[in-house]
């Protein structure tokens, strides 16, 4: 996978096509919404979203009362992240930049959200010591994943790895239920979770 912010731009147009990503259908947003909201750790939880593309999940956690930071690679994901937030009627807070090294302040958010970003990085270890940087001491680190049928990605026990080398704990989910990517899916599609 190309760490190029043009790549990205030229994504960005049909970025929401795949199920997943723009998640227009209701019952997958639903399967989402119940996916994440319950990893909040209270209500109005400041959060951000690494690699937020274009803000999908974003939205979905504004909507859900959060305080949500987007932050995208690519100038075009933010611009439609932004529209899609307006289009919404909530308020999130949208900034290009790179996942890698967010521009954020140490210990400023209860929860980081990086979902499909980790395997794109050419350094996945650093990224995750960045990422935990950001969290408060009772923060919640949320990283959705996966190792695709084209041999992309990181397996999970790579990922649950990298997070262990942070953090105490990282609690491993299976994520192949279809109504999450709109279908069935032949490849391995997980999530990883610390709270400490």
């Amino acid at each position: 996978m190309t760490y190029d912010e043009a790549f990205w731009d030229a994504q960005a147009a049909a970025f929401d096509d795949e199920p997943d990503h723009g998640l227009r259908d209701a019952r997958i947003r639903d399967a989402w919404a119940a996916l994440l909201l319950p990893l909040m750790p209270g209500p109005g939880s400041s959060v951000a979203d690494l690699g937020c593309g274009t803000g999908s999940l974003s939205v979905l956690l504004a909507a859900a009362g959060h305080r949500v930071s987007g932050l995208d690679f690519s100038a075009r994901m933010v611009g439609a992240a932004r529209a899609k937030a307006a289009a919404a009627g909530v308020t999130a807070d949208f900034t290009t930049g790179d996942a890698a090294e967010p521009p954020y302040e140490d210990a400023s958010f209860d929860v980081v959200l990086v979902r499909h970003v980790l395997w794109t990085l050419p350094d996945p270890a650093a990224a995750v010591r960045e990422w935990t940087r950001l969290l408060r001491p009772d923060g919640v680190l949320v990283l959705v994943e996966g190792h695709w049928s084209t041999g992309s990605g990181l397996p999970s026990d790579r990922t649950r790895d990298l997070v262990l080398a942070v953090r105490e704990e990282a609690v491993l989910t299976r994520l192949d239920d279809p109504a999450l990517w709109g279908g069935e899916i032949a490849d391995e599609r997980y999530l990883v979770v610390s709270a400490r």
